[in-house]
């Protein structure tokens, strides 16, 4: 991945663009601290479909994605607490 500095990526983005489809990601840097990626678009789409969904996504579902492992109740041991007399 190439780093390229905000000006040059404003004065170059064609240049800029055709990189990220020929090597690949391109990080561009605002006063030296990385800010943004240009990824090819398949790349982008292959990223989404991998990532996990979040909690809200899952809880707002129609479709069940997997069994939840709950343990029956009364499995779990707790400690009795001592008697204050």
């Amino acid at each position: 991945m190439r780093n390229w500095p905000v000006q040059d990526a404003k004065a170059r983005f064609s240049e800029l663009l055709q990189t990220s489809l020929t090597e690949g990601p391109q990080v561009v840097t605002l006063r030296g601290v990385e800010t943004a990626v240009l990824v090819p678009m398949k790349e982008w789409r292959r990223l989404r479909e991998r990532a996990r969904p979040g909690l809200k996504t899952l809880l707002l579902a129609a479709e069940v994605r997997g069994d939840l492992n709950i343990p029956p109740r009364g499995s779990l041991h707790r400690r009795r607490q001592k008697s204050r007399e």
